[in-house]
């Protein structure tokens, strides 16, 4: 599945794939560098678009593999969607009514994802806040 920094939810096996995928494509990734190819190991030149993503993911990947099911599956949660993703989480979960009525339309969503936060731990990708389980 492709993704982006703009995201919402990014499925951490997604993430783990795509890093196989770029470090596969003919081993030109690998070299002494780690992640850059051989068309932009050269210290003077801006490393190719795929050495540039491979990069990113691979400091999310290192930030945020300490999730308990970060091989199996964890969602990472855009921070500017995170308060939909709260109430999304409740409803899905039963503890409140899907409809537009009372006691639903009265939470304070806010303040429900903030506390919500304190089971997850933040991330950056590509200089995007992301939460994920902790």
């Amino acid at each position: 599945m492709a993704f982006s920094n703009m995201t919402d939810v990014i499925d951490s096996r997604d993430v783990i794939a795509r890093i196989e995928e770029l470090e596969g494509e003919d081993d030109r990734h690998k070299n002494g560098e780690g992640w850059r190819c051989e068309c932009c190991a050269g210290e003077d030149e801006d490393p190719c678009s795929d050495c540039e993503e491979l990069g990113e993911l691979m400091a999310l990947q290192s930030e945020a593999e300490g999730s308990p099911d970060w091989t199996h599956g964890e969602g990472l949660i855009r921070n500017s969607y995170f308060e939909e993703y709260a109430q999304q989480l409740a409803e899905d979960c039963g503890m409140i009514d899907k409809s537009d009525q009372w006691p639903g339309h009265c939470i304070d969503w806010e303040q429900a994802a903030n506390e919500l936060k304190m089971d997850y731990f933040s991330v950056d990708y590509a200089g995007v806040e992301y939460w994920i389980r902790a």
